[in-house]
């Protein structure tokens, strides 16, 4: 199967940037972008330019006052003081100037993602810039100051209305998507995570299921530190095609942040570039089977830039216009090109070579934890099935 998608990109993108030693690094999206041009995988007729969201659109997801101090804060005029109260200033979280201009961007992006899936002009898209899934209606959180993919899907429910299933691979815990729609059965979150015990943000646990109306439509498997690819793997197959059965949406958004392998600096998980090989594909072929096709991918978290990042972001690409990953050598011409600012030796290679880390003792350990947390879940969908059918 061949695909019709679209690729957003702007160089703009890296406008969005805390500081030169802040771990939250834009740069990745161009690096992604380059490997996938020194690939061949990417034409003129694929690229998307993103829009500004306008701050009408802003406000489906944050508050008039939230955002103004965002505004303040690009200028210049927000002190310490009033930033901390909305989560600005911060470690995580520091002012940048023209930080509204940047963040408006990404945001626009997912909506221009959006745009071309259910206007019609392609099938999928994927939007790299995107997938800021820590802010709040009104406080930024976790490198994150809009999120996309909250506004992204008000705008779909307001302007398409149609049932919305948020799929999140990122290592951490999807919240701000998660509590953004808490309360609505048409908008089904399904976030895969390392346990919070040890990692920011500490929730996404198995009973945060939803409220009110919205309850059932909220879904976590916490998975244990040290995570592998085959348990990884299990878990999250099995999960997201039950709960894209039992839900049945109309259209698939993900959120592919990219720090569940081993390199990555931040988390503790122990996968490889096997799992972003699979991650897209399942997505792919769920889309297809229940929303004709429709399904925005964006990015999200990844913290080793240079050798992770890249290329888990340009399988997701490679997957929806081919189906397949890519295998074998990397571009030659594109390790020429960055090896020599790369801090870290490159990857020769798509795939990690065997044995890449060391043993993990408790993998055993691991792995019926995990399951047993997959079987939790299963009945958890078991049951609202049940439930939903009186």
């Amino acid at each position: 199967m061949t695909c019709k998608a679209g690729f957003v990109y702007s160089n703009d993108f890296t406008s969005y940037r805390f500081r030169d030693d802040h771990p939250f690094n834009q740069m990745r999206v161009v690096l992604a972008k380059e490997l996938l041009d020194a690939a061949g995988m990417l034409e003129e007729n694929h690229l998307i330019t993103p829009r500004m969201a306008t701050e009408e659109e802003l406000r489906l997801a944050h508050s008039p006052a939230y955002i103004q101090a965002v505004k303040k804060a690009s200028e210049g005029k927000l002190s310490e003081e009033e930033g901390l109260e909305y989560g600005i200033g911060t470690e995580d979280t520091p002012m940048f100037k023209g930080m509204h201009e940047a963040s408006q961007l990404l945001v626009g992006s997912t909506l221009s993602a959006i745009d071309a899936v259910l206007g019609g002009d392609v099938t999928h898209a994927l939007n790299l810039g995107g997938g800021l899934h820590h802010g709040f209606e009104r406080k930024a959180s976790g490198f994150c100051i809009y999120n996309d993919g909250a506004v992204g899907i008000k705008y779909i429910r307001r302007k398409y209305d149609y049932k919305v299933l948020y799929v999140d691979t990122d290592a951490h815990h999807g919240d701000g998507v998660q509590w953004a729609f808490y309360d609505d059965p048409n908008v089904c979150t399904l976030s895969i995570h390392e346990t919070g015990r040890y990692l920011f943000p500490g929730t996404g646990h198995v009973n945060e299921r939803g409220l009110k109306e919205g309850y059932g439509y909220s879904f976590n498997l916490p998975i244990d530190a040290f995570t592998e690819d085959e348990s990884f793997l299990h878990v999250y197959e099995s999960a997201f095609k039950e709960i894209t059965d039992y839900f049945k949406p109309d259209i698939i958004i993900t959120q592919n942040g990219a720090d569940a392998h081993f390199l990555d600096p931040l988390t503790h998980l122990s996968s490889t570039m096997a799992i972003y090989e699979r991650i897209p594909a399942i997505a792919h072929e769920l889309a297809h089977q229940y929303c004709e096709g429709r399904w925005v991918a964006l990015g999200g978290g990844g913290y080793d830039i240079w050798r992770v990042v890249p290329r888990a972001w340009a399988q997701i690409w490679k997957v929806m216009l081919e189906e397949e990953p890519f295998t074998g050598p990397l571009p030659v011409e594109w390790l020429k090109k960055w090896e020599k600012e790369s801090p870290v030796s490159l990857p020769d290679a798509w795939n990690d070579p065997p044995n890449a880390f060391k043993p993990i003792p408790r993998r055993e350990e691991i792995t019926e934890k995990n399951n047993k947390l997959l079987e939790k879940a299963l009945q958890l969908i078991h049951n609202q099935k049940k439930f939903n059918s009186l």
